[in-house]
């Protein structure tokens, strides 16, 4: 009997290297695509040996056709870190509108359900807190961070549109802070900003007083929600992250404990719209899924610590100059 096969776009991706070990694992044909504006081979090229595994070298932003039969889609293809989407904003914009909008005309081509990945983005500088997805959000649409909070806003309006409009089987994962192995240090999120800097002997820099909030997820509980998402019967929106709140100043001073170092915060001013709380209400996740994250941050930053410690040297110091948030 085939093996049902499944699209994953951004599959050299952080989130989509995972996701791609995991439908392999539960025994899928994994068909990756990626255009490596952010990805990185090295995530996958443990898969190429494999049968049931293959590559495309493919922009989503323009049209894609895959031969043969498709079960499922996930749409991970994007920027995800503000460096990112500051360098390259058209491209962050296009992946979120047309990126998605071919995806979608792929998975009625196919009779495929569709899985796209959004974000707590959507909720800008929230005003409810914690965030549920009854909340509309509060986004600057303008500001340096539209280009990414819009296009996954888009991103979410489309999608239901395929499913009201065309019966589309359509599935929408909010995804709040991620973290673990496969990470790039010079993303500029938070995370990985503090370990390389601890790495490098330098201070850790926090924007604003450190008060704001973040919630950090391992990598391995949202792959489990966004597998039991796909696998659902719910069409509307569902957060999936790690409800523990703590401060960016806190959090600094866990990495620093973590790794041993000697190194202080140093406190730069707050970027224009840098979320001052993060935190998801994910009673939706718990009632439809049955999901609640399993692994804790002591536990997960101990692995991703020594992930990024393993790396050669030289990775260290591709960290940029210039960190221009706290995401």
């Amino acid at each position: 009997m085939a093996k049902e096969r499944v699209l994953i776009t951004g599959a050299a991706g952080f989130l989509g290297s995972h996701l791609c070990d995991r439908f392999i694992k539960e025994g899928f044909h994994v068909i990756g695509m990626d255009n490596l504006i952010t990805g990185d081979l090295r995530n996958i090229e443990h898969l190429f040996k494999l049968e049931q595994f293959e590559f495309y070298h493919h922009d989503v932003s323009k049209f894609i056709h895959v031969p043969g039969e498709l079960r499922y889609i996930l749409h991970f293809a994007s920027p995800a870190s503000p460096i990112d989407y500051l360098k390259i904003p058209i491209q962050t914009l296009k992946v979120g509108s047309l990126g998605t909008h071919n995806c979608l005309g792929l998975a009625k081509a196919k009779n495929a359900r569709i899985l796209v990945a959004s974000t707590s983005e959507i909720y800008g500088d929230p005003v409810v807190h914690p965030q549920n997805e009854e909340y509309w959000g509060n986004v600057n649409p303008i500001g340096p961070r539209g280009v990414y909070d819009e296009a996954k806003r888009f991103q979410e309006a489309v999608t239901m549109a395929y499913h009201t409009f065309h019966g589309l089987e359509t599935r929408i994962i909010r995804i709040f802070n991620t973290y673990g192995p496969r990470m790039r240090l010079n993303d500029g999120r938070a995370l990985p900003a503090f370990i390389g800097q601890a790495l490098r002997g330098e201070d850790l820099t926090v924007f604003g007083d450190g008060s704001q909030t973040r919630s950090f997820c391992y990598v391995d509980d949202l792959v489990e929600g966004i597998y039991r998402l796909l696998m659902s019967d719910t069409p509307m929106p569902v957060n999936v992250g790690n409800p523990d709140e703590i401060s960016l100043k806190d959090f600094a001073e866990e990495i620093i404990a973590l790794t041993g170092t000697k190194q202080k915060i140093i406190y730069k001013p707050l970027p224009v719209d840098d979320p001052k709380q993060r935190r998801p209400d994910i009673t939706r996740a718990r009632d439809l899924l049955g999901w609640e994250p399993k692994v804790n941050r002591k536990e997960g930053l101990k692995i991703t610590y020594d992930y990024f410690k393993s790396l050669p040297p030289e990775e260290w110091q591709k960290q940029p100059k210039e960190f221009v948030s706290n995401k």
